[in-house]
């Protein structure tokens, strides 16, 4: 936005601080009204025939104006879930199975999708259904606070499940 000594047309129409339309003046006078009553003059609409410009605090609206971008960019990131992946094994010990399912219900709370992958190894591929088991079993452990919602599907030698957030009530 041009302010002040950057705005080269002859003619502005002016507007007051509250809104007010102080008409069409030189822009020496537009000036000189700004600096006395101690704002900038700042160009809000220089396409058309007369430029319309407004007597503000330019530092202060740019400040207010960069608050909202900052805040609308933290709520888009708020409703952006993203996808978390977490591995798990055919033989997975308890231990490593119930570390896993405390970070996927602290992800879910925050509402965040999971994808639960078994990888197959070897021998492992004749005992499909085991790892289908450990991923029902995993559903089962985080039910209170996620859905699934892709069942467990083979994919090459991968077997995985979706699981979305539970929908709150009160949202």
């Amino acid at each position: 936005m041009l302010i002040n000594e950057q705005i080269r047309a002859k003619e502005v129409l002016v507007i007051g601080p509250s809104g007010e339309q102080l008409g069409l003046k030189s822009r020496e006078d537009a000036l000189t009204l700004a600096s006395t009553a101690g704002f900038d003059l700042v160009l809000m609409n220089g396409n058309s025939d007369k430029p319309v410009c407004k007597l503000m605090d330019y530092n202060k609206y740019r400040y207010e104006k960069q608050k909202k971008q900052k805040e609308a960019s933290k709520k888009q990131r708020e409703n952006s879930a993203e996808l978390k992946e977490f591995r798990l094994s055919v033989n997975i010990d308890i231990h490593d199975f119930n570390t896993r399912v405390k970070q996927v219900i602290k992800y879910l709370q925050k509402g965040h999708k999971i994808k639960a992958t078994i990888r197959f190894r070897g021998r492992e591929m004749a005992h499909t259904e085991l790892g289908r088991d450990v991923l029902i079993r995993f559903a089962e452990a985080v039910k209170e606070y996620g859905v699934i919602e892709k069942d467990p599907s083979m994919e090459n030698r991968s077997m995985f499940m979706m699981i979305s957030p539970v929908k709150k009530e009160g949202k």
